[in-house]
């Protein structure tokens, strides 16, 4: 961040120096800082059963192993996109 001395500076041209040097740096640095947050993505039971190839029954087996978790609302399961890829990444051959 810069230094800017206020000595000597009338007010119009203090915020003259103001706009042209200070905020566009300080806007810079918090765009950098703060991005949006990605809404999590949730899929269903069939939707994970196709991206994983694999059949439902598997799946069942897997969430009372916990091998993946699982969400639960009332009578329905889902599991977080971003979960499920960590699973697949953490478990790549090499």
């Amino acid at each position: 961040m810069s230094t800017l001395q206020i000595i000597g500076y009338d007010l119009p041209d203090f915020f003259a120096e103001l706009k042209k040097s200070l905020i566009p740096e300080i806007s810079e640095n918090l765009s950098a800082k703060f991005q949006p947050k990605e809404p999590t993505e949730y899929l269903t039971r069939s939707e994970v059963c196709k991206l994983l190839k694999i059949d439902l029954s598997t799946l069942h087996r897997w969430r009372k192993d916990n091998t993946i978790p699982s969400y639960g609302m009332g009578n329905r399961v889902y599991f977080k996109r971003s979960e499920v890829d960590e699973i697949i990444n953490q478990n790549k051959l090499s």
